[in-house]
């Protein structure tokens, strides 16, 4: 049975609003965008479960939070959700425990400057420089390069739901199957809402899997030694 990691930290935001509102918990009525297809199949726990879509799990996304100059970036202590994602088929993109900007792998000094062989981070959209906020000043513009062993490649993608925070999906909410090449992993604990259409498992790509013991242990991205993309 699929479990909750106690403790972890998440962060879920809606794309409409990702620009003006970051949370670390889903407030009660949040959900997926998400949408139910046609028909039905049976879960690992024998239950008869609704499915959605699992089109486009694993495709690349850059969250809407990236469009903000002001933002420094993911930790990777933390699972972040942007639900309603227009990057994503599934309407969800994952970044399950990433270090960084998906948009500057390398990152950049506290005065903006990046390291030998990269560029200055830039938002996605409008190329504007990520210069960080007032009430950041301590970091001022500094944005950390991307962990080599968890990369945007290997941790930020198109996911969906799976299961439930006790593993099932018998509760005639609407998970998807996971594909080829990806485990449904338990990533969000339980918030308390009723229901809770967010917490529980999604898919991730197989043997990504989040240890801390050894995660981030094979040096940042680099372009000369660990180049990432």
């Amino acid at each position: 049975m699929l479990g909750h990691h106690p403790g972890m930290n998440a962060r879920l935001f809606a794309a409409s609003i990702a620009l003006s509102l970051t949370t670390l918990f889903a407030q009660p009525g949040c959900s997926s965008s998400t949408s139910t297809a046609t028909g039905a199949a049976a879960g690992a726990d024998g239950g008869t479960i609704h499915v959605t879509s699992a089109v486009g799990v694993g495709d690349p996304c850059t969250p809407a939070l990236e469009r903000d100059p002001a933002f420094l970036g993911f930790a990777d202590h933390e699972v972040n959700l942007e639900t309603k994602s227009t990057s994503c088929a599934t309407g969800v993109c994952l970044a399950n425990h990433f270090r960084g900007r998906v948009s500057c792998p390398y990152g950049q000094s506290a005065d903006g400057a990046p390291p030998s062989g990269a560029s200055p981070c830039m938002t996605p959209d409008k190329h504007l420089p990520v210069t960080g906020s007032a009430a950041a000043s301590a970091n001022k513009a500094q944005v950390a390069a991307q962990c080599a062993d968890r990369s945007a490649e290997k941790a930020v993608y198109c996911s969906c739901r799976c299961a439930n925070v006790d593993g099932k999906t018998d509760d005639g909410a609407a998970y998807c199957a996971c594909g080829d090449g990806f485990a449904c992993t338990p990533l969000v604990a339980a918030i308390g809402a009723d229901p809770d259409h967010l917490a529980g498992a999604y898919c991730i790509k197989a043997n990504t899997a989040y240890d801390a013991s050894t995660a981030c242990g094979q040096g940042d991205c680099d372009t000369a030694t660990h180049p990432c993309h």
